[in-house]
């Protein structure tokens, strides 16, 4: 069964995207992290020192100059209500069902960081309900940061270019997230977002978890009895249907990274704020900012770089100068025996296994050209999203 034909068809009646306009030539800088988890007040209460002000300021530089900036929000912004995906009066930290409730004035924290793209698709979208996923799409968005999973498509101008973003789940199939397990209905959403933007990026929240999780296999993942997807074979059957970078998340560790017909695929960017109710030890604390850099052209990956970090005091991130994340990437992808069409130098930088071009010059970051909100009304007469003055 597919999405199209389980929920109202992808919404597409897209109004004009009002933004600045610049040169289509360039590159945009996506920079992307993994799971996100401020604090929760269920079931009991778990909040960061200073109510979470500057959680985020060790690490922030690393989003500058990025035209967008991406994370993968574990829990609902909500007030009030109980869980309903977990028994009552369980203790959290004894079973594998978990769930989390921030305080909506934490995506100030958010915003204040510079997120403007926030992932919504995953197993904990529905840990209090309707009312706390509409909540939390409501709250990202009067801070000004789109939602992604589903039927919210965020959507961005580079330039003159249109960029979509798309989210994908092993949860149950809702209008907030379209199910990773079904590579077939996966690729004609894709296909259709395709029809009406330039670039057209992928989240998805899937795969198997914790430290025996590092490796990436090509086929379907079981944890906990859940068929978490394919990771391998959804991610490259996107890129066929017109993807140009799939960011993965879930595992709660770092996956491998490849490039796949010229697109960048990161398998897993593991834990990134996860306080106070996460494993942080070993590689559940080894974090990273991924920078990539999307030829606006052709949607090929043109260039980026790791970031790397560490989760301490509770799962708060900072600078690593260890590094491990770039020698962990390293040795994953390796560890697969297969190309991976990409270089990941001793610095983190990442490079094309054989570079095709020289690498463009970069779109310069929100604010500047890469904005715009779309509104879903109509679409313009040629049936495509755009950019205008």
């Amino acid at each position: 069964m597919s999405a199209k034909t389980t929920f109202s068809s992808l919404p597409l009646l897209l109004s004009l995207i009002v933004c600045p306009c610049a040169h289509a030539s360039g590159t945009l800088t996506v920079a992307a992290v993994g799971d996100i988890m401020m604090g929760t007040t269920w079931p009991e209460e778990v909040l960061p020192p200073r109510d979470g002000e500057g959680i985020f300021d060790s690490v922030a530089d690393s989003f500058r100059g990025a035209g967008i900036v991406f994370g993968n929000l574990e829990g609902p912004l909500f007030d009030g209500g109980e869980g309903i995906k977990c028994a009552k009066h369980r203790n959290p930290r004894k079973t594998l069902c978990y769930e989390f409730r921030m305080p909506p004035r934490y995506a100030g924290h958010l915003e204040a960081a510079g997120f403007n793209a926030m992932n919504v698709a995953n197993n904990h979208t529905f840990d209090f309900g309707r009312e706390g996923i509409e909540s939390t799409v409501g709250t990202l968005d009067n801070a000004g940061i789109q939602a992604v999973g589903g039927d919210n498509v965020a959507a961005f101008c580079a330039g003159e270019k249109t960029v979509a973003v798309v989210g994908f789940s092993y949860s149950p199939p809702s209008p907030n997230s379209y199910p990773v397990q079904d590579i077939p209905a996966a690729m004609e959403t894709v296909r259709e977002l395709k029809e009406a933007y330039d670039l057209v990026l992928v989240s998805f929240h899937g795969g198997s978890e914790g430290k025996d999780a590092l490796q990436v296999p090509d086929a379907d993942e079981i944890f906990a009895g859940t068929n978490r997807g394919n990771v391998v074979g959804f991610s490259r059957a996107v890129i066929d249907a017109g993807a140009d970078l799939v960011i993965g998340h879930g595992p709660h560790v770092l996956r491998a990274m490849e490039v796949y017909k010229g697109k960048l695929i990161a398998y897993s960017l593991g834990n990134f704020l996860t306080y106070g109710m996460f494993n942080i030890k070993g590689p559940s604390g080894i974090s990273l900012v991924l920078r990539a850099d999307i030829d606006l052209e052709t949607g090929n990956f043109a260039g980026g770089a790791i970031v790397p970090v560490a989760l301490r005091d509770g799962g708060i991130p900072y600078p690593d100068p260890e590094r491990k994340a770039i020698g962990l990437i390293r040795e994953l992808i390796a560890a697969r025996g297969i190309p991976a069409g990409l270089n990941v130098g001793e610095d983190g930088a990442l490079m094309l296994e054989s570079p095709s071009a020289p690498r463009q010059e970069t779109v310069p970051s929100p604010g500047g050209d890469v904005s715009g909100k779309i509104r879903f009304r109509r679409r313009d007469p040629s049936g495509r999203a755009s950019c205008r003055r």
